[in-house]
């Protein structure tokens, strides 16, 4: 992990994230100390509408019991 000044980062930020695209982590220092962290994005599977078709039953629309109330004020 390479750590690098926050004017090379102003300077260099295009290569820096393809760097990052490209799976390395990059630490950006302010005065010496690190600031913070260049990281890749991890890939977002896509997503599939209606996977959890059918696992709200009746039940989650009724009212909550007296107990229940009071646990959540």
């Amino acid at each position: 992990m390479e750590q690098i000044n926050v004017h090379q980062a102003k300077t260099n930020l295009s290569k820096l994230l393809a760097r990052a695209n490209a799976g390395e982590e990059i630490i950006i220092a302010k005065s010496g100390k690190p600031y913070a962290k260049l990281v890749p994005i991890k890939k977002m599977e896509k997503r599939v509408p209606g996977i959890a078709k059918g696992a709200v039953t009746e039940a989650f629309f009724e009212p909550l019991s007296e107990d229940e109330l009071r646990g959540w004020e």
